[in-house]
């Protein structure tokens, strides 16, 4: 990999980390393909969880004091075994039809979104453990579920602060699991773990950056900026299904 290649990935993922700091997810949508030209779609999987738990490490230091743990025990606990199994059936099966899958998910669930917004329908403690078991399988099998797990938080009755620090300490948790399962499996070395360290740093700072923005964001513009992604990271999932 040449300077200007790690430079476009630093630039890239100082971006991505702001824009995941202020909406709750995107981070990998945006680095990924970035990624994947400067190291390779086969190294570019692990780099990317090695990110994605620095930079949720990140999110969460910014936003501490407003993490809901009960939340993050009851989606864990089941999700991350499930993301770890989710990471080895990566390694034997095609992710094109999930690919594909997810895409449709996203885009239908911005009206959904609103749909049970209306009807005043929110996610319990144990459904919220249910929602964590799915989305932790789909964390290790594809590269980015954070369009999943912003409704499924959202729909907890988390917002802002409390909704940006318990994904993130969540989604954190679930990718150690999908880490160390790439460890295990020999897709891990220590020279991409470190690039995926590197890379993390980024999002980390970008994180802080975000914080910025979300302390002066209404909520109103907070809601159409969780639609906006949802619908991009569907039209993004469907297009590198094709």
């Amino acid at each position: 990999m040449c300077s200007s290649d790690l430079i476009l990935v630093l630039i890239v993922g100082l971006i991505a980390g702001a824009v995941s700091g202020v909406i709750g997810t995107g981070s990998s949508i945006m680095l990924l393909p970035v990624l994947v030209h400067a190291f390779g779609p086969k190294q570019a999987v692990p780099i990317m969880a090695v990110a994605a738990v620095i930079g949720n490490g990140g999110r969460v230091l910014a936003w501490w004091r407003e993490v809901d743990w009960r939340a993050v025990a009851a989606y864990t606990l089941p999700g991350a075994p499930a993301a770890a199994l989710g990471a080895r059936t990566l390694w034997v099966m095609p992710a094109h039809a999930v690919d594909i899958a997810l895409g449709l998910f996203f885009i239908l669930m911005v009206p959904t979104r609103h749909w049970l917004r209306r009807r005043q329908w929110h996610l319990r403690l144990w459904q919220l453990a249910l929602a964590g078991a799915v989305i932790g399988f789909l964390t290790g099998v594809v590269l980015s579920t954070g369009p999943l797990s912003v409704p499924a938080f959202s729909a907890y009755g988390l917002v802002k602060g409390a909704f940006l620090a318990t994904e993130a300490a969540s989604s954190l948790i679930l990718y150690v699991s999908k880490v160390l399962m790439f460890s295990e499996l020999g897709a891990l070395p220590l020279e991409l773990a470190f690039k995926g360290l590197i890379v993390g740093a980024s999002l980390t700072a970008g994180a802080f950056i975000g914080k910025a923005f979300v302390l002066r964001l209404p909520a109103a513009l907070f809601e159409r900026l969780l639609d906006a992604l949802l619908l991009l990271s569907g039209l993004a999932m469907l297009a590198a299904a094709w």
